[in-house]
């Protein structure tokens, strides 16, 4: 992997202790849009981190992989990968 690390750990073990409080929220029992607001919160972080990686992807592996010509494979790859996105 070549995105930052250091960045991408962080922003996972934030969403992961997110998940660890919405989990509390719901054994507590709380008012469901509180619980709703924080799943939306860590979808948000999950988003932050995987656009760190798919950067990362694009300015290396696809990069690298355009300039030996092997790049059909790989835009193919985000391509499909978009198509999950769209959904």
């Amino acid at each position: 992997m070549r995105a930052d690390k250091e960045t991408v750990s962080r922003l996972l073990k934030t969403a992961r202790g997110q998940i660890d409080g919405i989990l509390k929220m719901v054994e507590d029992d709380r008012y469901c849009m509180d619980i709703s607001n924080q799943v939306m919160a860590t979808e948000a972080i999950l988003r932050k981190a995987n656009k760190e990686i798919l950067k990362a992807h694009m300015k290396g592996c696809v990069q690298a992989a355009v300039s030996s010509e092997d790049g059909e494979q790989k835009i193919d790859e985000l391509v499909e990968l978009i198509d999950k996105l769209a959904k």
